[in-house]
């Protein structure tokens, strides 16, 4: 595990590894996230990019999960892959992605997501199954095979000001290095941590 250079080279390393050898989506991630009353929420969502300074995921806005990053700003995650014995742990803060990579990376998903986004009112209460799959017929009526993304759905970015990898060792002497920052735009300082 590597304490100089560039962390994002290491979780893409990391990742790039579990794509090989985790059996399902090695890219999931328990993001937190904390409502008005600081009480916290965790859930699984797929991470789609690391970028050179960022990690992106892509969800619905409106979502209690969007709503609880557009009032604190902040968010964390850790990805953990069973079969590698490792994790990574992230916190920073969040902004939307809402330009052309949201729209592309919406065009590229299958037709069917792209209609359920538009045809789900993610964490709102729903009535029956039947009534989202005849949203879902309704928006494929209306949206037709091309749509739009929907202005409510988008990506979030999350620049971090820490990062933990942790490798698993012999007798739980596990292997921790945290990389950390006082801003965004400062310079990272590696520490070794005691398992």
């Amino acid at each position: 595990m590597m304490t100089d250079g560039d962390p994002f080279d290491q979780a893409r390393a990391w990742l790039a590894e579990a794509e090989a050898t985790e059996p399902n989506d090695p890219n999931a991630i328990a993001l937190a996230t904390v409502d008005a009353d600081g009480l916290p929420n965790v859930r699984m969502v797929l991470l789609k990019e690391i970028e050179p300074a960022a990690f992106v995921f892509y969800t619905n806005y409106d979502s209690r999960k969007g709503q609880e990053i557009a009032a604190s700003g902040k968010a964390a995650f850790v990805m953990h892959w069973k079969s590698l014995a490792r994790q990574i742990r992230v916190r920073g803060f969040v902004s939307r992605e809402d330009g052309p990579k949201a729209d592309a990376y919406y065009a590229s998903r299958s037709l069917q997501s792209r209609l359920g986004a538009w045809a789900s009112r993610q964490s709102q209460p729903l009535s029956s199954r039947a009534a989202l799959m005849a949203e879902v017929t309704r928006v494929t009526a209306t949206k037709g095979p091309n749509p739009d993304r929907p202005p409510f759905w988008g990506g979030f970015r999350i620049v971090p000001l820490e990062i933990e990898f942790w490798q698993d060792g012999a007798f739980r002497l596990h292997d921790r290095i945290r990389w950390e920052r006082a801003t965004v735009d400062s310079g990272w300082k590696t520490t070794r941590l005691n398992p």
